[in-house]
């Protein structure tokens, strides 16, 4: 007999308590914090969906394989294990562990960049962008046309450009060192890759002798995609699939906080037998030995164990499915997002919701303030705060306001995502009343993890 109900594919070994506060303690919370909700206080939110990255439940598995970890400074034996299960899965030569993803990203760009180099991308995500800009480089996103129409459902959504690709190396391909595809696209929407378009994108790279990475934070969700909407990949396992999608890349960078199910850690992964000695040696400079890479004996047990545990069809199913399921009752109460739901996080478009407030305000920032001030939910913002800010320091609006509702692997239950559902529909009444925000203070890089902001109105939420 087939049952339509997906239930989680695990018991629960350990809780966690989680406090509840009342609307004015959460209000005092928000002044406190300087209305900037990477500034709350942890012990302060009720669901925390403020990202999917290190916030995730360890496993059994896990945990039992960090006893063995091995802390040898060098040669460990838990370093093997880890190195074991990256190779199985990307087929690349050199693994390099780091402490987690933006430490692989500084330390690729760091080996392969210089000031006026051009990096396309999908869409690169904050620390992404930020670390090609660090190095005087431009980060440049050529996402497919249907990645800026929020509302317009696409299975693969997520793709590279790839006649905007070509039209680049073409024209500028003196200027491209390497070229990247996120995976799934984050910014994007959490939407997917194909396996169709990242084989043309390989084709297209090394037609004009350019290396592809992956930023692979999330391909098993995306290895799922395909698995489900690619003709011809509906038979296969998600690790065959994750296997093809590695094939067709000179590297990778990874944060294991993601699809490594860890709380820590990450990689750099690459064929290049001299870049990955430059990155070796980059490596020791500032994360530690090449095996260990700022990483503890045990978070490299953990990382092995969780690579394989992401690839599992029966969590993928089911984590797929828990996100679809609040999108599609968001959708259906007309709170409009991001179509189709994505694999790691629901999209709210707040430019849409919000019509009221011009993104000079920053209505995706105001709408992720009230939905902590009304029921202790923390989001993030991905428009005009995090990504507005230009190189030269000047302003330019992002293309999407966007909030993002991000599902920690394992933690959550169906109640709690339930919870979420109907603080949304409540907020959703009182959508004419919100008003936006004004950046107060801000540093000129990733602004949006410290700066302090102030409701235009005096208050979020105006009376009706």
């Amino acid at each position: 007999m087939h049952f339509r109900t997906i239930i989680e594919p695990f018991r629960i070994k350990a809780v966690e308590p989680i406090r509840r506060t009342t609307r004015a303690e959460r209000e005092v919370a928000l002044r406190a914090a300087g209305y900037n909700l990477f500034l709350l206080k942890a012990e302060d939110v009720l669901i925390d969906l403020l990202t999917d990255s290190g916030t995730g439940a360890m496993s059994s598995e896990q945990w039992a394989g960090m006893m063995r970890g091995d802390e040898s400074y060098a040669g460990a034996r838990s370093f093997y294990r880890f190195e074991q299960a990256v190779s199985e899965i990307t087929g690349l030569k050199h693994v390099i562990p780091t402490h987690q993803g933006r430490a692989a990203e500084r330390i690729l760009f760091g080996s392969m960049l210089k000031p006026g180099d051009i990096v396309p991308n999908n869409t690169h995500f904050d620390t992404t962008r930020a670390n090609v800009e660090y190095r005087q480089a431009v980060a440049l996103d050529l996402p497919s046309p249907e990645c800026n129409k929020p509302e317009f459902p696409c299975p693969f959504k997520g793709n590279i450009n790839l006649e905007a690709l070509e039209q680049l190396l073409k024209e500028q391909g003196d200027k491209v060192p390497l070229v990247m595809v996120t995976v799934t696209n984050n910014s994007g929407g959490g939407q997917p890759v194909s396996m169709a378009n990242l084989r043309a994108a390989s084709d297209i790279c090394h037609k004009y002798g350019k290396p592809l990475f992956l930023d692979a934070c999330r391909f098993a969700e995306n290895s799922w995609f395909i698995k489900v909407r690619e003709e011809g990949y509906e038979h296969k396992t998600p690790l065959e699939i994750a296997q093809e999608m590695f094939s067709y890349v000179d590297g990778c960078t990874m944060s294991a906080k993601k699809d490594g199910m860890a709380n820590i850690g990450g990689f750099l992964a690459v064929n290049d037998d001299a870049l990955a000695q430059r990155a070796k040696n980059m490596l020791i400079l500032s994360e530690g030995f090449p095996t260990y890479g700022g990483l503890a004996g045990y978070d490299l047990e953990a990382i092995a164990v969780g690579l394989k545990e992401a690839l599992d069809e029966d969590y993928l199913r089911y984590r797929i499915r828990s996100v679809s399921y609040l999108g599609e009752f968001l959708s259906g109460a007309g709170i409009p997002i991001v179509q189709p739901p994505g694999g790691h996080a629901i999209y709210i478009d707040a430019k849409t919701m919000l019509p009221q407030i011009p993104q000079q305000q920053f209505p995706a920032w105001a709408l992720s303030l009230v939905l902590y001030l009304e029921g202790g939910i923390r989001s993030v913002e991905i428009g005009s705060v995090m990504f507005g800010r230009q190189p030269d320091g000047s302003e330019k609006p992002a293309a999407n306001e966007l909030v993002r509702l991000a599902l920690p692997r394992r933690v959550y239950t169906q109640s709690h995502v339930d919870y979420i559902a109907e603080v949304l529909l409540y907020v959703n009444k009182l959508k004419d009343r919100i008003r936006g925000v004004r950046l107060v203070e801000a540093p000129p890089v990733l602004r949006h993890f410290t700066a302090r902001l102030e409701p235009v109105a005096g208050a979020l939420v105006v009376e009706g």
